[in-house]
């Protein structure tokens, strides 16, 4: 009987492997790759982390683990992020056509245009309607729109300059808006406590990015060493985003996160950090009553002007009945003016050598 042998030993070129795992130092491998971020994961067995994960679960969710093993996130992953610090820009209003200075109609006009457009949320039609047949004013609805996106340009700059520092718990979500008939979300983050806004962007997804964009202006104004915590939904750029910003804030204490899940309490930290969540949802509600008379937008920059001066009239106008019907950002120059025309006025012109 013949008898086969190697009479070389193989040659195994060693694994060019990225990233190992902090636990079992095994080598990771790719899990997913997408546009943002690349997700390498774990594969071992034996690994204490997966270990440890796999030692919470009951009787229950260990037979679910084995029929569904996406189920459960057990073993340690990390995060790849194709986007660097500098790419986190905040979405801007467009630079204005028109001069507020050089307008036809008098200052107090275009008052009365954002206090009814802007704080009241009536169309630019109505809006229109209402000086012509009220005061007696000749404007377009055209025009109205106009004076609104030149407002906004200003107010932007405005808005997160004067917000101030953040409350430590933070609530976010995001709300979506049509385009041209097509899906757009704006990610708002507020402050639970004095309920300011701290953080608006639009864009066309609910991925990573923009994710990150709206949590890093955010939590911009916090003290380095101050203890931040941020509640959302289960959306999962949010968990990509903060653990891209801890990376960031070493030695720096990390950002801390908390998901509430669906609209009943399964779960202890969903019944614990709801009330927290509720905050968010009010205010897409109170965002959502401002932008559905305009039954969408034609253009990008109509639906980021009028996103801009909603949180300009949120923060430094409208009163809170839990603020004592104070409103979250007291601007000192507004004291003394009783009309709503008059303080839009006052922020105008607060806001122009801002932008300039």
């Amino acid at each position: 009987m013949a008898i086969f042998f190697q009479t070389q030993k193989r040659h195994h070129p060693p694994r060019k492997a990225k990233y190992f795992c902090p636990y079992c130092h095994n080598a990771l491998y790719r899990w997913k790759e997408q546009t943002l971020l690349t997700i390498y994961k774990c594969g071992n067995d034996h690994c204490p982390a997966f270990l440890k994960a796999l030692s919470k679960l009951n009787a229950s969710e260990k037979q679910l683990q084995k029929k569904k093993l996406s189920q459960f996130k057990l073993r340690y992953q990390y995060r790849e992020y194709h986007f660097q610090p500098s790419s986190l820009k905040h979405s801007t209003p467009d630079k204005p056509k028109i001069n507020l200075d050089r307008i036809h109609h008098r200052s107090d006009i275009l008052g009365l245009v954002l206090a009814f457009h802007i704080s009241c949320a009536i169309t630019a039609r109505k809006t229109a309607f209402i000086l012509r047949n009220v005061f007696n004013v000749p404007i377009s609805y055209q025009t109205v729109l106009n004076y609104a996106e030149s407002a906004a340009y200003h107010c932007h700059l405005f808005n997160l300059q004067r917000k101030g520092p953040i409350d430590p718990i933070s609530s976010a979500d995001e709300t979506y808006i049509k385009i041209q008939g097509k899906h757009h979300f704006v990610f708002f983050f507020i402050s639970t406590k004095s309920l300011k806004i701290t953080a608006y962007h639009l864009a066309d997804n609910r991925e990573v990015l923009p994710a990150t964009i709206a949590m890093t202006e955010a939590i911009r104004t916090a003290p380095p060493d101050q203890k931040l915590t941020v509640i959302t939904d289960a959306n999962p750029s949010y968990a990509a985003a903060i653990h891209f910003l801890n990376a960031l804030r070493d030695p720096l204490p990390p950002l801390t996160h908390h998901k509430v899940i669906g609209l009943q309490n399964l779960d202890e930290e969903s019944t614990e950090f709801r009330i927290y969540k509720q905050i968010i949802e009010r205010l897409n509600r109170t965002y959502k009553s401002h932008v559905r008379p305009t039954h969408g937008f034609n253009v990008r920059n109509g639906a980021m002007a009028l996103t801009t001066l909603f949180v300009t009239h949120y923060n430094f106008l409208r009163p809170h009945m839990t603020l004592n019907y104070n409103v979250p950002i007291p601007l000192p120059e507004l004291d003394s003016i009783t009309s709503l025309q008059g303080k839009w006025m006052k922020i105008l012109s607060m806001a122009i050598p801002s932008a300039a």
